[in-house]
């Protein structure tokens, strides 16, 4: 049995035209992308998620009492290692040489959130947003491993691309 490309439910673009799914070939099977005749370019991507705390998790990461060691500065860490080993997680990423990987974290008292994000750099033929996402993602399930004996309400929310510049289809910002 073939796999088919999946066909969103969403309504399509004004020009009626089904997007093309760069990682199927025409008879539907999974590819990797050829990259070979690609343009080396700077090329940025931002993502970012939301790790929603439980009021005592919250309180146990700002007063620093966190039984397993200090929080952001582990989750920082293990978002850069992530990014560089996206290929690793994701079958048809490509190893990219990143020039950049950083994670930065606010916290917000009022509604006892960290907002995570990563951001990944490259000068090479394919874009950096699965690093990124890959990045955020994995600093913020290190922010729940680390606190939920504090507290295993944590919810991981709102993980998404914010921006990504680059290639040959340029700048995008999410809206």
């Amino acid at each position: 049995m073939k796999n088919k490309p999946v066909v969103s439910d969403t309504p399509a673009v004004a020009d009626s035209a089904v997007p093309a799914l760069s990682h199927l070939d025409e008879a539907g099977q999974v590819r990797m992308v050829d990259v070979l005749g690609k343009t080396a370019t700077a090329r940025t991507a931002v993502a970012r998620s939301v790790v929603r705390m439980t009021p005592r998790s919250y309180a146990a990461l700002n007063a620093a009492e966190n039984s397993k060691g200090e929080v952001l500065n582990t989750a920082r860490v293990a978002g850069v290692l992530a990014a560089k080993r996206c290929a690793d997680l994701i079958p048809m990423c490509h190893g990219l040489p990143l020039t950049f990987a950083g994670i930065d974290f606010s916290l917000d008292d009022q509604t006892q959130c960290v907002t995570v994000r990563a951001t990944c750099r490259t000068d090479y033929k394919t874009g950096v947003e699965m690093e990124a996402l890959t990045a955020c993602s994995i600093a913020a399930l290190t922010i729940y491993d680390m606190c939920k004996a504090a507290g295993k309400g944590i919810i991981i929310e709102e993980t998404r691309l914010e921006y990504k510049s680059g290639g040959k289809s340029g700048e995008w910002r999410c809206d």
